[in-house]
């Protein structure tokens, strides 16, 4: 019984080794919990806007529409990034219109789960490094 207790103990400790977490439990975070953009990124978006955000990814022949290019949002804006409309995209609980489209997830929603403690300052962390990593993407 000792060994089938330490051997769920190893596999949990593995299991948030690999967690993009900072190390402590959903009940002990606080808003210094730092989510990785990339991370969070390549986890959620790549798949359909593909790993370098050309809307290459994977899964985007199968949606209903296209994903958009995202190392372009800021040359489509005028050369200026559209951080809050970008936000609200990736939240998807305040729609943009003409924006997202039915095949985007509403991440706010989503990311409102026990890795986040189903913290809203959390998901809007996670949600800002999304916006912040994407920033990064941008070609001019």
């Amino acid at each position: 019984m000792r060994f089938i207790a330490a051997t769920g103990c190893l596999a949990l400790a593995a299991g948030l080794a690999g967690a993009p977490a900072s190390g402590v439990g959903p009940q002990e975070r606080s808003s210094t919990y730092v989510v990785s953009g990339s991370y969070t990124y390549r986890t959620y978006c790549a798949g359909c806007h593909g790993e370098k955000g050309k809307g290459d990814g994977p899964l985007a022949e199968n949606l209903q529409f296209l994903p958009p290019d995202l190392t372009q949002m800021a040359k489509r804006n005028g050369g200026d990034y559209p951080t809050s409309t970008i936000r609200r995209i990736v939240d998807g609980r305040e729609p943009v219109e003409g924006r997202g489209g039915p095949d985007m997830p509403v991440w706010g929603d989503a990311f409102k789960n026990t890795e986040t403690g189903f913290d809203d300052e959390q998901v809007r962390l996670k949600i800002a490094s999304v916006v912040d990593y994407v920033r990064t993407l941008q070609q001019q």
